[in-house]
């Protein structure tokens, strides 16, 4: 499943591309800080959400880039201390089948859906290691799109509140939906986060509806053909490397075959 990605956009490009109100109020130094090669769960993540105005519920919604941490907290999650929520399983990412039943979920899948862009994802493909009888080795993968533009994930979003402590901000949070993989992507592992269509985003961003059951139903054959994977340098395993050459193909000349 997608635990990794990559995304080379910040705030201000992502808002002006999409028409966007960009609510991240960061400057120009933390804008080009959301540029990451190595993206991991926990960590503060874009988002694009379609909100009224506060205040104004009678006013058409607009797009919204908003950071949020990626491990969805639901909404009903105690506190651990003061401001501060219970620490519990990283909620990084949520069936797509089973989001509206799912009790972490289901209430941001009825209201609070997002969509998470990225260049690209990681995965590990896990097959036998010649050189280690009975053993395996994971092997990195980037998908990413043939044309390289950016993709943009189905996901939900909560907000959460210490109830205890009125002054406290609002932690926004949330997760990648995932559905089972596909054409040659499958070959890599059996899950993949489920890209959302340009066409759809009226659709799944619609504060007001629940979103159509058919959207959550898997990825659509037409978007996975158009995504491409390489294998890439096992740098990525570790969090702490994040730059460029995370993207790079990895030199397979020593026996490693790759798949695409």
């Amino acid at each position: 499943m997608c635990g990794r990605y990559a995304t080379t956009t910040n705030p201000g490009r992502l808002a002006a591309d999409l028409d966007a109100i960009d609510e991240t109020d960061l400057d120009a130094a933390q804008q080009e800080s959301t540029v990451s090669y190595n993206v991991a769960p926990t960590t503060q993540v874009l988002t694009v959400v379609e909100r009224h105005e506060h205040g104004a519920p009678d006013d058409d919604p607009a797009l919204r880039v908003r950071r949020m941490r990626w491990g969805l907290i639901p909404s009903w999650t105690k506190a651990g201390e003061p401001g501060v929520p219970a620490k519990g399983k990283p909620l990084f990412n949520a069936r797509a089948d089973k989001a509206i039943t799912a009790p972490s979920f289901r209430d941001s899948a009825k209201h609070k859906r997002c969509l998470v862009p990225m260049d690209g994802w990681y995965e590990w493909l896990v097959e036998p290691d010649p050189t280690a009888k009975g053993k395996a080795v994971k092997r990195p993968f980037y998908m990413s799109h043939a044309d390289g533009s950016r993709l943009y994930m189905a996901g939900l979003w909560s907000v959460w509140r210490d109830r205890e402590v009125p002054d406290a901000p609002p932690l926004l949070s949330c997760t990648i939906l995932t559905t089972d993989a596909i054409g040659e992507l499958a070959r890599i592992h059996d899950r993949m986060p489920l890209p959302m269509p340009r066409e759809h985003w009226d659709a799944w961003l619609d504060p007001d509806r629940p979103a159509p059951a058919e959207l959550l139903s898997g990825a659509s054959p037409a978007e996975v053909d158009a995504i491409v994977a390489r294998p890439v340098s096992t740098l990525v395993n570790n969090v702490r490397n994040n730059g460029p050459e995370l993207l790079e193909p990895a030199d397979t000349t020593g026996g490693t075959p790759a798949l695409f």
